[in-house]
């Protein structure tokens, strides 16, 4: 892979303005080949791009696989140009920021190209021209323009252009702005009656207005900026241009027209409960899958971190207890969610290399869970009557005996339960790493609404996944604990 930060290294600092002096030299002499020139530097490379989670008919789940006009357009002019593309699908926010941390190399996510966004990235040359609508519930005969929503409040997604223009016609019209991080959650808002109103991209909402998501346009499109792929500024400079040459091609043979038609005359499919299920059992399974492995190897990692600091806090030296009471005072002081941020997004800018979502997650709730751990380890081995220890080691047993056979198979009787409420706490946790984009169960389910604006019912599969398995693994360890315990 060739990162955006790599390609700023050594000798490499080099090549972004020497490659813009030569193309801007070719171009003032006329000299066509410039652009064919850079892009036949991406041919065989493989390029990670980040991208959204719900915003189709741009991009989403379909039959377990990311479609949409941003994923059909990507990967059109990566096959015409040459090269490869690893996608992924974190959020608007998280792949904005996984750019600037060089955890991918560009983002594609129906982002509009605004002023604020050129200081910090590059754009191609726009792909779409979108524009914004409002919409309101399709029962709501009381809102039928701006000037009926004073007093009320309007949702919009976070960091779109939709936020942008409802911000700046707020004082106009006397509204209140709310901003979510998916257009089904403000869609959602608006059926149940929290805000009156939704901005949002006109193709969107067309989709979501074809696929059944309860609502109505009620204003003509307003004239809005355009969309463009971006690279962090002044890197991947052959990227962008083999995009723009891709686009070109796409645009001249009709294929451009093809993929958009495809995608903003068509709706979700309508279904049965029990087709949602099984249509989207692949997408279910993969996730539950992940929720176990990430929770088995944070478990894992855990343990080890709270048995070594458990005995650190229950050991003679003042030092070594202070540094496991610094570390418990830090995991359990701070959100779980302000961690996973900190080591996906925050880790890799000071260590200056790239950490995966799965390392990430599992970082997170191995140090977070470890915390827990070390109390449950120290409260059990001080649980254990203080007489036991006097009674061995007054027939003569050593400390480290006396821990190994008489102090520690007492404590883990008294450790197992709270070590099996840790466990399925831990479980829980992984649906916080949805926000970075680990493919776990409650990312799956929201997946699959962000395209049905089904909410409720896929809310409702995934609670029951999540319930049918914490309950089994509860069951079975309490069958282990009565075995060897008791």
């Amino acid at each position: 892979m060739l990162s955006g930060k790599r390609a700023l290294k050594g000798p490499a600092k080099l090549a972004v303005p020497l490659t813009t002096f030569l193309a801007t030299l070719a171009l003032l002499l006329g000299i066509p080949a410039a652009g064919a020139v850079a892009a036949d530097g991406v041919e065989g490379e493989t390029f990670v791009i980040g991208t959204d989670t719900t915003f189709a008919p741009f991009e989403f789940r379909e039959n377990g696989e990311l479609v949409g006009i941003d994923m059909d357009l990507l990967n059109a002019i990566a096959e015409e140009e040459g090269f490869n593309v690893e996608i992924q699908s974190l959020g608007f926010d998280a792949a904005l920021q996984s750019l600037q941390s060089n955890q991918v190399d560009g983002v594609i996510a129906g982002m509009s190209i605004t002023d604020e966004r050129r200081q910090v990235f590059d754009f191609s040359d726009p792909y779409f021209e979108s524009g914004i609508q409002m919409a309101v519930a399709e029962n709501n005969n009381d809102v039928a323009g701006y000037e009926d929503l004073r007093g009320k409040r309007v949702a919009v997604k976070t960091g779109t252009e939709g936020q942008t223009f409802a911000e700046s016609i707020k004082d106009d019209y006397g509204f209140e702005v709310v901003a979510f991080a998916q257009s089904a959650q403000m869609y959602d808002d608006v059926k149940a009656g929290g805000s009156v109103a939704v901005f949002d991209d006109y193709p969107v909402l067309a989709y979501g207005v074809a696929s059944g998501n309860g609502l109505k346009t009620v204003t003509e499109k307003e004239a809005g900026s355009s969309y463009g792929f971006a690279v962090n500024k002044g890197a991947n400079p052959e990227l962008l241009t083999a995009f723009n040459d891709g686009l070109a091609d796409l645009k001249e043979s009709g294929e451009y027209d093809e993929i958009l038609d495809t995608y903003l005359e068509a709706g979700a499919k309508d279904s049965s409960f029990w087709s949602l299920i099984t249509d989207n059992g692949p997408a279910f399974a993969k996730g539950m899958g992940l929720t176990l492995l990430a929770t088995a190897l944070s478990l894992l990692f855990a343990l080890v971190l709270g048995v070594f600091f458990g005995f650190l806090k229950v050991g003679s030296s003042r030092i070594l207890r202070g540094i496991a009471t610094v570390y418990v005072s830090i995991f359990r002081g701070t959100p779980v969610l302000v961690q996973a941020f900190f080591f996906y997004f925050g880790l890799p800018q000071i260590i200056g290399q790239p950490v995966d979502v799965l390392t990430a997650g599992v970082l997170t709730l191995s140090l977070n869970a470890g915390a827990y751990m070390t109390e449950i380890v120290r409260g059990g081995i001080q649980s254990v009557d203080p007489g036991q220890m006097e009674a061995a080691r007054s027939l003569g047993l050593g400390y480290g005996k006396t821990m190994q056979k008489v102090i520690i198979p007492q404590a883990i009787k008294i450790m197992t339960p709270s070590f099996i409420n840790q466990f399925v706490i831990t479980l829980k946790d992984t649906s916080l790493l949805a926000v970075i984009g680990f493919a776990e169960l409650t990312y799956q389910g929201q997946q699959i609404y962000a395209v049905n604006f089904r909410t409720a019912e896929v809310l409702i599969i995934v609670a029951a996944l999540y319930f049918i398995v914490i309950t089994l693994l509860t069951k079975l360890a309490d069958v282990l604990d009565k075995r060897f315990n008791k």
